[in-house]
């Protein structure tokens, strides 16, 4: 992955979202259709400088929920910075 010019602070962390053509491929894990807030997976590229509070690191894919944190872009690239408190869970391939 290119270098990321933008660094969070505190406990946050920046994620780049996966395209939303992409697929999910989760195997085991069912998210029913019926709930209207379905969680994004993305991919951490940075982490702030709390890293006590952080419990993910830059490669981990997660799940975090669609309406959290704010989109940036850099070079035309999207990423999204959330609170690492909001992050649901790491997806171990």
């Amino acid at each position: 992955m290119d270098q990321v010019r933008i660094h969070p602070l505190g406990a946050r962390v920046l994620i780049k979202p996966e395209q939303s053509g992409e697929s999910l491929p989760i195997r085991g894990i069912y998210i029913p259709e019926m709930t209207n807030e379905q969680p994004l997976c993305g991919e951490v590229v940075a982490v702030g400088d709390q890293e006590d509070d952080i419990k993910v690191k830059i490669g981990n894919r997660v799940l975090y929920p669609k309406n959290s944190g704010i989109e940036v872009y850099d070079d035309d690239i999207l990423y999204v910075i959330i609170d690492a408190k909001d992050i649901l869970a790491i997806i171990k391939d």
